[in-house]
């Protein structure tokens, strides 16, 4: 498995690619990421390599909506 580093100019640069790469997963396998990441969790998907890349883009995807939402809320 080749890894890829990418460097965004923001969070919200980094946060539209996550999703795009998980709109790419979802369509493929035709369930949502949180379904997805549901069973994955529960050992339901197995450890293919495209699962475990999708699991760890989504737990990426949820710690800078975290960040993100976190941040918001300081702002407000």
């Amino acid at each position: 498995m080749t890894i890829h580093r990418s460097s965004y100019a923001s969070p919200v640069e980094a946060l539209a690619a996550l999703i795009r790469t998980l709109v790419v997963y979802e369509q493929r396998y035709q369930m949502s990421s949180a379904d997805f990441y549901a069973r994955y969790q529960k050992g339901d998907m197995g450890d293919a390599a495209d699962f475990v890349e999708w699991a760890g883009n989504y737990q990426h995807y949820l710690q800078l909506k975290e960040e993100m939402e976190h941040k918001l809320v300081a702002v407000g």
